[in-house]
């Protein structure tokens, strides 16, 4: 690949995605663009880069996006989080939130639904606890195919045999084929929608916790700081965040700190919370 067609392509991904790529990654670049390449029926990456230089069609662009999209899930990834969730989070939301009884949770960069799906189960097994509330879970991504994935519910024997308990498959899975679809009824308890993160988060409401794992790894620091702050808007005081056990937020922003013991959960500092307090009451 030509060092102008690389360069032009690694910005596009950046303003698009947020995505940061080094000259050591363009076998990944022609690697993921060249199938973008032949479903437009062209004859490789030069022609690839002309068009996009010449026509910069949405279509194509988004095209593009997607295919460099990292869309790497499982069902309870590394599991941890997913204890937090149930023994420490979950417990502390009820009694925070036992007046108005009722919670709202993120899935952010939410790839094929498996996050999400994987929380309804967890809440499904707690449902007596959480009769007569109103949780919601709502995952997003950038990618439209991702998330119609997401809505379908549909994975495949690979993708169920990560992570996911074998007593989970049998209660919640029905095979088809050579394919599993999750219930409906955990379905219905997670709605899906196209959603770039570096967009204006204010219209996707408040949330009590956000997942926002293993995703700020891709991008530069000016990003990962503007995603935080950002997510640090739509969050109420005692809001909860997830981030991937290898991210952090030393030295990126202040809005943030880890909650003592429980490595990838952090909480508000004292500043944005009150921040978000003082917007909570506006």
């Amino acid at each position: 690949m030509k060092v102008e067609d690389f360069d032009m392509f690694s910005n596009l991904l950046k303003q698009r995605s947020g995505l940061v790529l080094t000259k050591d990654k363009a076998y990944l670049l022609e690697s993921r663009l060249m199938p973008v390449a032949r479903k437009w029926n062209m004859k490789g990456l030069d022609e690839l880069a002309v068009t996009v230089r010449s026509r910069k069609e949405e279509a194509l662009l988004r095209d593009i996006t997607e295919a460099m999209t990292t869309n790497e899930s499982s069902f309870f990834r590394d599991q941890k989080p997913f204890d937090l969730f149930r023994n420490v989070v979950l417990p502390q939301l009820l009694e925070t939130r036992s007046a108005r009884r009722q919670i709202r949770i993120w899935s952010a960069a939410c790839s094929s639904g498996q996050e999400a799906y994987s929380l309804a189960m967890l809440l499904q097994e707690d449902a007596a606890k959480i009769a007569g509330w109103r949780i919601e879970i709502i995952g997003t991504d950038i990618s439209a195919e991702m998330v119609e994935r997401a809505k379908s519910g549909i994975y495949t024997q690979f993708e169920v045999q990560r992570g996911l308990p074998i007593q989970m498959l049998v209660k919640h899975f029905k095979q088809n084929g050579d394919k599993w679809q999750i219930s409906p009824q955990i379905r219905q308890m997670a709605t899906f929608r196209e959603f770039n993160l570096l967009g204006d988060l204010m219209p996707l409401g408040q949330f009590d916790v956000v997942f926002c794992r293993n995703v700020l790894i891709y991008f530069d620091q000016p990003t990962k700081t503007r995603v935080l702050e950002q997510i640090a808007r739509i969050m109420p005081a005692d809001g909860l965040l997830y981030l991937g056990g290898a991210e952090t937020v030393l030295g990126i922003t202040e809005r943030f700190k880890p909650l003592e013991s429980q490595r990838g959960l952090y909480v508000m500092t004292g500043a944005a919370a009150n921040s978000s307090a003082k917007r909570a009451a506006v």
